[in-house]
């Protein structure tokens, strides 16, 4: 209901882009919008609601996110490159068309970035849902704070979050 309510919350410009998106796109509406709401159901039952603030369980469904959509994708297509490819191009208007901070906004692109790096290194196309929840539960450990975007450059290769749990 949260997504549908998110639709409705959209200016004329903001749902001519969705839907631009997706009538490129229209078979991979479906596996998108099913990773969605899997990532969400996933991350109340892991975190409860802790994953809405910008810790590190923020960090985690946003590259759950990532990784379920590529991999959803994958199993229509084959291949590793085009679903990365739209995974990014998905998550990439979401935040796009969701209300944030700056920080927030660069906060949530790098870690969907790595949530798609974690996907194509670790191979996660060919795993199931407790693998891929494992890879990325043992990946938020090394999470680095910050404070400003400038930081980020500090953690290439790893989620990053603005506040403690």
């Amino acid at each position: 209901m949260a997504i549908l309510n998110r639709i409705k919350s959209l200016s004329v410009k903001q749902l001519f882009l969705l839907v631009k998106t997706f009538f490129f796109k229209p078979l991979y509406f479906f596996p998108t919008h099913r990773a969605t709401l899997q990532t969400v159901q996933i991350c109340y039952r892991l975190f409860k609601k802790q994953h809405h603030k910008n810790n590190v369980t923020n960090a985690f469904r946003h590259a759950l996110w990532n990784v379920l959509v590529a991999k959803r994708c994958y199993n229509m297509n084959q291949s590793v490159e085009k679903s990365v490819l739209w995974a990014k191009k998905i998550t990439d208007l979401h935040e796009q068309l969701a209300p944030n901070s700056c920080l927030e906004m660069q906060m949530d692109l790098h870690n969907n970035k790595i949530g798609r790096v974690i996907f194509v290194e670790h191979k996660l196309y060919q795993e199931n849902q407790e693998i891929i929840i494992s890879v990325l539960k043992e990946k938020i450990k090394t999470a680095g704070l910050i404070s400003k975007p400038s930081e980020i450059e500090n953690f290439n290769n790893e989620f990053v979050y603005l506040e403690e749990l």
